[in-house]
């Protein structure tokens, strides 16, 4: 049974996977992690991951970026793996991150959906295929409208799954709107919509003359991402020190 460390226990996320691990034999929480605290879970809850001295396998994080860097000095001191899915890190943090996998075992990926990281490894494969033989590449994105930032993560990390498999002289599109040119072959375009309560939309579209490819990936929900996240840290518990992804896990 893997004993996890919930931080950031009561937010969305944190409770969408205190639901899944309470029918998950081979998991379970043994503690979270939050600022803020009713009572209502079945585990107990600390204001900081400085006051938990209850022992884990592994620590889930979704929480914000202001409480990164605790953590990962937590982690370090305490030598417990991290699943890390909070976003908006700054480069600081990013290079903090990286020199704490050198310690232990931390895993960071820009989106922790099974799918999308499956998604990732046929992009360079197909990007093999079709860009030679003269396709455009194009990645249409869709999330709610409170989202703030575009193009998403996970649809620069789409392109750069595409760029892998090209050579140096493709580059990124993220408008048209001020130029009147014919597209160049060499362009990867990147868009982005924003309305509603759409939890998340990629698709990359390979257009070739008179036929297209397109592949996509529709999360319906956020319990896509919080299994995601459950069996990387399954995965990453007892896992020697370095920094990880999602492509470990489904690999």
């Amino acid at each position: 049974m893997v004993k996890v460390i919930m931080h950031g226990c009561n937010g969305k996320m944190g409770q969408i996977i205190t639901a899944l691990l309470k029918e998950d034999s081979d998991a379970q929480i043994v503690a979270g992690i939050d600022a803020w605290d009713d009572g209502h879970n079945a585990y107990p809850v600390f204001k900081s991951i400085g006051e938990c001295g209850i022992k884990a396998d592994v620590i889930i994080d979704f929480s914000s970026a202001r409480a990164v860097d605790a953590l990962l000095e937590y982690c370090e001191e305490n030598v417990v793996p991290v699943v890390l899915c909070t976003t908006g890190l700054s480069d600081e943090q990013l290079a903090k991150v990286k020199a704490t996998s050198e310690k232990v075992a931390v895993l960071k990926s820009a989106n922790m959906s099974l799918g999308i990281n499956t998604l990732f490894k046929l992009l360079k494969e197909a990007t093999s295929v079709f860009a030679p033989a003269g396709f455009d590449i194009e990645i249409v994105e869709k999330h709610h409208n409170q989202k703030i930032d575009a193009p998403s993560g996970t649809a620069l990390a789409l392109a750069d799954s595409v760029k892998e498999a090209l050579d140096e002289s493709y580059y990124y599109k993220y408008d048209r709107s001020t130029e009147r040119v014919k597209r160049d072959p060499k362009e990867i375009g990147i868009s982005a919509v924003r309305g509603g309560t759409i939890v998340g939309e990629h698709e990359v579209i390979f257009a070739g003359t008179d036929e297209v490819i397109e592949f996509k990936h529709t999360a319906y929900s956020k319990s896509v991402f919080a299994k995601g996240a459950i069996e990387a840290a399954k995965y990453l518990a007892g896992k020697d020190a370095g920094l990880y992804d999602m492509s470990h896990v489904i690999g």
